[in-house]
């Protein structure tokens, strides 16, 4: 399928590629400019943010303590461009200590996950995480 940027389907999938490749090149900005304002975050096995700005602060707090890129990216769209979901695999290094998880002491990990999208007008207005955090754990223990 040629992507065109002329159905909706089409223009839902260059978003979501396009939030990955700003992801891979740690461009938080570029990131966030594909997000609503009043974006939901489900984080893994974790709370609900809501916001740009809580998603803001949650990406500094990820820089602060990981260093990751996302290969194998399976992007799928519903026809009608509203939903979404991506499988890929997490390649990281846990650089500094995160609140409640074990000592970071530069840990590599691959992790398999995936995430879930609404896209309403154009942006991303929800970003559902999910991962095996048992798998992360056995990782950098």
């Amino acid at each position: 399928m040629k992507i065109d940027g002329t159905r909706t389907h089409d223009r839902a999938t260059e978003l979501l590629l396009g939030y990955y490749a700003a992801f891979n090149r740690g461009d938080w900005d570029g990131m966030l400019a594909l997000l609503a304002d009043d974006v939901v975050h489900d984080l893994n096995q974790g709370p609900r943010e809501v916001g740009r700005d809580a998603f803001a602060a949650f990406l500094q707090r990820m820089a602060a303590s990981y260093r990751e890129q996302l290969r194998d990216i399976v992007v799928m769209v519903s026809p009608d461009g509203t939903r979404a979901a991506a499988e890929y695999v997490v390649h990281g290094q846990y650089l500094a200590d995160d609140a409640g998880l074990p000592p970071a002491r530069g840990q590599a990990y691959v992790l398999p996950g995936g995430a879930f999208f609404a896209i309403r007008d154009g942006r991303i207005a929800r970003v559902s995480n999910y991962y095996n955090l048992e798998d992360w754990l056995a990782q950098v223990r």
